[in-house]
């Protein structure tokens, strides 16, 4: 496994057993990318036309994190140009992604509404804790308080 980050450090990522590499060489070796950020002005527009280029044919990525990370446009071209295998999408510039909207057509694409996270085991988590912050609050317990 590979990682890249701007804050990644190469000791860290080796005591997780990743290989720290750089952007450029992530987007060439990856067979899979995946998109784990927030949007923010460092992250808006991270994965451009040259990333995507830079792909194998057979490499496909993978945005669950915010749309506008990735350039919708240059992804609709790589998509309708073959250079990347497809794409996996949660998140979109506009959501809920129109009817309308050419990724909707896109050539080997797997679309979600955002809700990609939506499982039995994070909604078991939610709810439980949920519950732990009502029963904390009512024994004057509270917890994860800010």
């Amino acid at each position: 496994m590979i990682a890249w980050s701007q804050n990644l450090q190469a000791g860290h990522a080796a005591s997780l057993g990743v290989e720290a590499v750089g952007k450029e060489e992530l987007f060439a070796r990856a067979d899979v990318v995946t998109v784990h950020l927030k949007l923010s002005e460092r992250s808006r527009g991270l994965v451009r036309a040259a990333e995507l280029a830079a792909m194998k044919p057979t490499a496909y990525l993978v945005n669950t994190s915010r749309g506008p990370i990735v350039d919708e446009t240059a992804l609709l071209q790589a998509l309708h140009g073959g250079t990347i295998a497809g794409a996996g999408l949660d998140a979109y510039d506009v959501e809920p992604l129109p009817a309308g909207h050419p990724l909707r057509s896109a050539p080997r694409t797997v679309l979600t509404p955002h809700l990609g996270y939506v499982t039995t085991g994070s909604y078991e988590v939610f709810f439980r804790e949920v519950v732990d912050g009502i029963t904390g609050y009512l024994r004057g317990e509270p917890v994860n308080v800010i």
